[in-house]
């Protein structure tokens, strides 16, 4: 036997009830009246519907996924991304991870670091990674721009003595000979023929607009290194290879024009040094010689060049630490800088006391926020109760006086309530006046808590009055008249008959006024003071002054996860059910 909440049960003429009505068919299948079977008729006209109800919703789907879902996402993701670190430093990073934190790393680590700071100073990338070390450690952006000056003087020593030696040394086209690949100088050649044809026709045009006509805009292909060249000379393949296609990419410059920076130099002498002879490049008479010459060189080591040429701050393990530290592509760095930690190479750490803050300003946050919630729910509720009771006609004009604020800038609420609350304001004069507090005990409310708790009670009152309106206004008044006949005191009525009915008003007002309040920026900011800001007020900051957006998006996140549960707490205790709107 079917109910009525069989899924087969008839309750109405419907397409799905349609189609079981032609499953069902006997003597086979029902037609259409265009001649094609019911069932798949009726189902293409239901996919039809569903087909538009989507199309309906796309543009509110599509709004809702970039302007709140994206954002969230992003924000996530910016909380633990760290990549700029590993990106920069490749070869540091990799060389670190033999340094067991005590004492200075070695003297590969510091020949990886010049490679690296070489190619990120031509990027302009080392002022970006320094200021992202700073965040974890003061001084680092000033070590890494005061370091990228200098940068390109390491290797200049050995670069000085292969000059002297043979003059070859200085000529491009002898390097692009060992180091670019057969194909690359190929493709370069028929470029450059290519180059020159164009040119030849620019000086011969006439007019101005020929020459821009005939402009050549195809870009040199890109500079690929020689395998043998690899093999022979690995570190000097490397450098040269960092060197081609920086220049190539930054500068437009061409490896056939340009003279090796002086770190590839450097890189030619320690594969030198190291045993390598250069053999099959092509230039074996030139490399035979700078072999036999290199034991004589004088050289400048990679660690005394940074330290004792540069700052002696490559010397602090810290330093170093703290680029260990944040190697990593992902961080949890940022969500433990927002709880007063910090991650050093020996672990995770607490804070310096006088740098604990956030956990201060998160609870300040919820206290304050908390605070505002229940003066919108004292002044809140009376005035709710008296327009729900009062004539239609006259709680509507009286409604408006509630929502008259709105019709003024948030801005322009918030700055009379910094002029009112002064210590010289409308607020303590009439406290004076009524001989409540002395002339010279005038109250301090404002650039405190009490200024944002106040001016924010006033700038979400509404928000909490609207919600209890709309559910006070559909308590039936004869249930407090039916209390009261059998024999209930007005408070008895009130509280056992009418304030349980007005529940989930104060439910809904209170989610409202908490959420709000707990991100607010604007009114915190002019009348907060130093002790009455929230921690919305840091994220700002973050975001806009000290640009160090991965602390900002950890605060958010767990602002946003502070909220979750604060709301899977409400619906556990009271329940999501019991709010309502109206």
């Amino acid at each position: 036997m079917s109910s009525a909440t069989d899924a087969d049960a008839f309750t109405g003429a419907t397409p799905d009830n349609a189609i079981r009505d032609a499953d069902r068919a006997e003597g086979g299948p029902v037609l259409a009246a265009d001649g094609r079977p019911l069932k798949a008729s009726l189902s293409r006209s239901l996919r039809r519907s569903k087909l538009r109800a989507l199309m309906l919703i796309a543009p509110l789907l599509i709004f809702i996924l970039v302007t709140f879902i994206a954002p969230i996402a992003d924000m996530l993701f910016r909380s633990v991304e760290n990549d700029i670190v590993s990106q920069t430093l490749p070869r540091t990073v990799v060389s670190l991870e033999e340094w067991d934190g005590t004492g200075e790393p070695s003297e590969e680590t510091y020949r990886a670091l010049a490679a690296d700071l070489m190619v990120a100073t031509e990027l302009k990338n080392h002022t970006r990674l320094g200021s992202r070390l700073n965040y974890e450690t003061t001084g680092m952006s000033s070590l890494f721009r005061k370091t990228g000056r200098n940068a390109d003087e390491f290797g200049e020593v050995p670069m000085e003595q292969f000059f002297d030696l043979n003059e070859a040394w200085e000529d491009p086209a002898v390097w692009v000979s060992m180091m670019a690949d057969p194909a690359w100088v190929e493709r370069q050649a028929d470029w450059a023929e290519r180059k020159a044809e164009v040119e030849a026709a620019q000086d011969a045009a006439e007019t101005r607009e020929e020459q821009r006509a005939l402009e050549f805009t195809e870009v040199e292909p890109p500079f690929r290194i020689a395998s043998a060249a690899q093999e022979a000379l690995p570190r000097t393949a490397r450098a040269y290879l960092q060197f081609g296609q920086t220049i190539q990419s930054v500068d437009e410059d061409s490896p056939t024009e340009e003279e090796p920076w002086a770190i590839v130099y450097q890189a030619l002498y320690e594969d030198l040094e190291n045993g390598a002879t250069g053999a099959g490049l092509g230039q074996d008479e030139l490399l035979s010689e700078a072999a036999a010459a290199v034991g004589d060189f004088e050289v400048l080591p990679a660690r005394e060049f940074f330290v004792e040429e540069v700052d002696d701050d490559w010397a602090d393990n810290q330093v170093w630490g703290t680029i260990k530290a944040f190697s990593s592509p992902y961080t949890a760095g940022y969500f433990l800088s927002s709880v007063d930690y910090r991650l050093t190479p020996q672990g995770v750490e607490q804070a310096p006391d006088d740098q604990k803050i956030y956990g201060l300003l998160f609870q300040r946050t919820m206290f304050m926020s908390l605070t505002i919630m229940f003066s919108c729910i004292l002044l809140g509720y009376p005035i709710a109760f008296l327009l729900s009771n009062l004539p239609l006609r006259t709680s509507n004009l009286l409604l408006i006086l509630v929502l008259l604020p709105f019709w003024t800038s948030l801005l322009v609420r918030t700055s009379a309530w910094k002029v009112l609350l002064q210590q010289q304001g409308v607020i303590n004069d009439i406290l004076v006046w009524i001989g409540l507090v002395g002339d010279g005990d005038r109250l301090q409310l404002i650039n405190n808590q009490a200024g944002t708790i106040i001016a924010m009670t006033h700038i979400l009152l509404p928000f909490m009055i609207l919600p209890l309106y709309s559910v006070m206004k559909t308590i039936p008044p004869y249930y407090v008249r039916a209390a009261k006949s059998l024999g209930a005191t007005n408070w008895t009525a009130f509280w056992r008959v009418y304030f349980p009915q007005s529940v989930p008003g104060i439910g809904a007002g209170c989610i409202l006024v908490f959420i709000l309040s707990i991100g607010y920026y604007i009114t915190p900011e002019i009348v907060g003071g130093t002790t009455g800001t929230f921690i919305s007020n840091r994220i700002a900051y973050h975001i806009s002054s000290s640009l160090n957006w991965g602390l900002a998006a950890a605060l958010g996140t767990i602002l946003l996860a502070v909220v979750l549960l604060l709301y899977y707490v409400y619906d556990r205790i009271v329940g999501i059910d019991n709010v309502s709107l109206g």
